[in-house]
């Protein structure tokens, strides 16, 4: 389908709406990704809630927070539903530990890109595949790059069409939110961490540090997504 023609489709819809849509024009063809974050914990209830029709799953990279892990389980608790959970291959991260040992990427940008490679961007294609529609909590105000992207978008590379459904929230609306419906969010986000990704690749965020400052914080490079 036409790119301008979808948007057209979920023009002047709420979140809601806009997501059946696209279940009603792609069924069973549906992803949203989720990292736990505020942003995927807003869309999860509102995917969960709403009982759409849309295949949530998240990336278990082995690194993660024991906070993150918490808001899986309650999270589980609470909706009832399942979240399809995809792991790298263990014997890519034998190889990796064993060569480099289990801080390589603070070595290079290059070593940390091969460590995300194993851990989330090929999970990630085992996840993807087969979908025609990928749903995320990326929001503009994150960083300069993400501010030039659309709502709907369509990836050329991987095929498939990507949707945000808080693209134009701030990080104080979707706070707000989740503490208005209740909603389960990692405790880190409390202690200033905005960007919760792998524990050892993330950090707080210092005042008047952008959004992006939090994770592979020893890092220079202006892009800073796997």
């Amino acid at each position: 389908m036409d790119i301008n023609k979808l948007k057209k489709l979920i023009e002047g819809k709420n979140i809601e709406e806009s997501m059946a849509v696209l279940v009603d024009l792609f069924p069973e063809k549906v992803i949203f990704t989720t990292n736990f974050g505020i942003e995927d914990q807003v869309i999860t209830q509102k995917i969960f809630t709403n009982n759409l029709n849309i295949k949530v799953a998240t990336i278990d990279t082995g690194r993660l927070f024991s906070e993150t892990n918490e808001v899986f389980y309650h999270t589980l608790m609470r909706y009832g539903k399942t979240i399809h959970t995809y792991f790298p291959n263990y014997k890519s991260v034998e190889k990796l530990v064993t060569k480099h040992g289990p801080y390589s990427f603070f070595g290079s940008p290059e070593s940390r890109k091969e460590c995300c490679r194993i851990r989330k961007t090929i999970p990630l294609r085992r996840a993807l595949k087969g979908m025609q529609v990928w749903i995320s909590g990326i929001r503009a105000e994150q960083s300069d790059m993400r501010s030039k992207m659309q709502q709907l978008e369509y990836d050329e590379k991987r095929k498939i069409y990507k949707y945000y459904p808080l693209f134009n929230w701030t990080y104080k609306e979707v706070m707000q939110y989740a503490k208005e419906k209740y909603i389960t969010y990692n405790t880190l986000h409390d202690k200033g961490y905005l960007n919760i990704d792998c524990q050892p690749c993330t950090r707080a965020v210092q005042p008047g540090e952008n959004f992006m400052s939090g994770i592979w914080w020893w890092e220079n490079e202006p892009c800073k997504d796997c």
